[in-house]
């Protein structure tokens, strides 16, 4: 069965797991300058096409110290580390701060970088989340206007359509060269564990879109497309984590008990690879309609729509992917998900579909609690469901 090749993922690996110091490294390098940015909804193509490098910025892996006494212990993990690295002096290699989306969380690491570093420019222009009224897409279109102008005030710059036209192909190019990792992850004919195609995506969100297409393209080149590698373990789907990366030793333990993840609609997996931006007409007014048609191909529970369902789409993907059941990793305090979470069960009880619930946070998981109660999930799978993998 193919595997990834140990040395381009070694590079995706160094920028996924430390991309302060990566945004460091491209700033000397390249003599330019860094915007970090926040989940979900950020259209980092608006960054590239003013010359710079976007930062989807991550949580730290480090022990929250600083940010224990500026946020309450009921923020989420990811916005206490935010919160924690802003007072640290870790968040100064980027040159701006910019957000198409925030909760109420996010607002307040939001604030502690304003009061840790006053000089530097922070800006939010929340996207609606309402997709299906009149004024929706106006306002969408005004948002990113807005976005645009804080981008060149900050950077100096003009953002053309002509630049923002070409951002858009280079990383629609690299939004299908991933979405062709999750299509052989399915298959059967890639072996990559799901902390693997962390690496993947999370890294994608760091670097420089053309030196991640690269990478991944070598990666790509060395897979004989011809192997075929049945799946004969339980396989799994993982959901949920909306903002930032499950722990990989997290991950590593879904694994070790002997099931193979198939496919997923975590953040930092294809939730964030699965819309392109179209590449016709005005290119400002098409980020509107990416926007618009990323909540139709991935339905996120912070979003109102008629359209479509989180809880409809989770079944129709673990359909898709021949998956025996679903992991939901929920991020401790995620109000959003902890909401929408009782009809997402309701939704997969009816449908008959085994689930488990695992809320992770920021100090990690007990790994054996852990490992014992995948190892029991797993278990019920294989004697209730895939009789044949007993």
């Amino acid at each position: 069965m193919n595997r990834l090749s140990p040395e381009p993922m070694a590079t995706l690996r160094a920028a996924a797991d430390d991309p302060v110091a990566y945004s460091q490294t491209w700033k000397a390098t390249h003599e330019g300058s860094v915007i970090g940015s926040f989940p979900m909804n950020f259209p980092s193509e608006l960054v590239h096409a003013a010359g710079a490098l976007p930062v989807l910025i991550q949580e730290s892996r480090a022990p929250i110290t600083e940010g224990r006494n500026l946020l309450a212990e009921f923020y989420c993990g990811y916005t206490r580390s935010v919160a924690d690295q802003a007072a640290l002096g870790q968040l100064d290699v980027f040159d701006a701060i910019v957000a198409a989306d925030h909760c109420v969380q996010l607002l307040g690491a939001v604030d502690v970088i304003r009061w840790a570093r006053p000089e530097k420019p922070v800006h939010f222009a929340q996207l609606t989340s309402a997709m299906d009224d009149a004024w929706t897409r106006p306002r969408v279109a005004g948002r990113i206007g807005e976005i645009v102008a804080e981008i060149e005030t900050a950077l100096g710059v003009s953002i053309t359509a002509d630049a923002l036209s070409t951002s858009i192909r280079t990383f629609n190019a690299n939004r299908r060269l991933l979405r062709e990792f999750f299509e052989l992850r399915r298959s059967g004919r890639l072996r990559i564990t799901a902390s693997d195609m962390q690496v993947l995506v999370k890294s994608s969100m760091v670097m420089d879109v053309a030196e991640h297409t690269a990478v991944l393209e070598r990666l790509l080149d060395e897979i004989d497309p011809a192997e075929d590698g049945g799946l004969d373990a339980v396989k799994l789907y993982l959901s949920g984590h909306f903002c930032h990366a499950p722990r990989p030793e997290l991950l590593d333990v879904i694994e070790a008990t002997g099931v193979t993840v198939v496919d997923d609609d975590l953040y930092t997996g294809y939730r964030y690879i699965s819309t392109d931006v179209p590449e016709d007409g005005d290119p400002f007014e098409a980020l509107s309609s990416w926007y618009l048609e990323r909540n139709l191909n991935a339905p996120c529970p912070t979003r109102v729509t008629t359209q479509v369902d989180w809880d409809r789409y989770l079944v129709d993907q673990i359909a898709r992917s021949n998956a025996n059941g679903v992991i939901v990793l929920m991020a401790k305090f995620c109000e959003p998900h902890m909401l929408y979470y009782p009809e997402l069960r309701k939704a997969l009880e009816s449908n008959k579909i085994p689930s488990l619930l695992i809320e992770t946070e920021h100090e990690g998981n007990p790994v054996e609690t852990l490992r014992t109660r995948v190892e029991t999930f797993v278990e019920r799978i294989r004697r209730q469901h895939v009789p044949a993998l007993s």
